[in-house]
């Protein structure tokens, strides 16, 4: 249903007619993080979120490396490295892991800013779950952090875990979303 704040003439960042034809295959490609550990972040986001490991570039003159993850079945990708590479470039909305080397090894690394601290900048990315209870249970007993839990807070049915270097990832379903959005007082248009 749509709602006030939903409405183009409320709103110019929503479109009253079809997509401009000269980017109509322009889409978001991918969110770039800078890590510390790429074996603590790869286990993180392979093992305990699920995702798969697209394709891995390294820059030896410039000493880092790339890793590009998604929720994609590489069963079809292809083998070639220079075809995977264009194949890994046409998914859309995956995560561009950076490592600097050497920072897993340096103490005096602090790590990244996460951008929910002071100065307030990146917020987070959101991932949609089949169910919120069920994907939270399995992140629980991965040892995930969570920063919210589905049933805590003002907004009930989404939850924030962390990575492994602090960066926030909201996790939700299209159901409890809808209800969230419903609940922060969207109104139908009448009309």
């Amino acid at each position: 249903m749509a709602t006030d704040s939903e409405s183009p003439d409320k709103n110019p960042g929503l479109r009253k007619g079809p997509q401009d034809q000269e980017t109509k295959e322009y889409f978001v490609q991918q969110t770039m993080y800078r890590i510390k550990d790429p074996k603590v972040s790869l286990e993180f986001y392979t093992v305990k979120l699920g995702m798969s490991l697209l394709k891995k570039l390294d820059f030896p003159d410039m000493k880092f490396s790339l890793y590009f993850l998604g929720y994609e079945d590489t069963s079809s990708a292809p083998t070639d490295p220079v075809e995977r590479t264009k194949w890994t470039f046409k998914q859309k909305a995956t995560i561009e892991l950076t490592h600097n080397w050497g920072s897993e090894k340096d103490r005096r690394f602090q790590g990244y800013h996460n951008g929910n601290s002071e100065p307030r900048g990146f917020g987070h990315i959101g991932i949609t779950v089949d169910n919120i209870h069920n994907a939270c249970k399995r992140f629980e007993n991965r040892g995930i952090s969570f920063i919210k839990k589905p049933d805590e807070g003002k907004m009930k049915g989404i939850a924030f875990i962390k990575d492994p270097d602090g960066y926030w990832i909201e996790i939700f379903d299209s159901e409890n979303i809808a209800n969230v959005a419903n609940a922060a007082g969207s109104k139908p248009i009448k009309g």
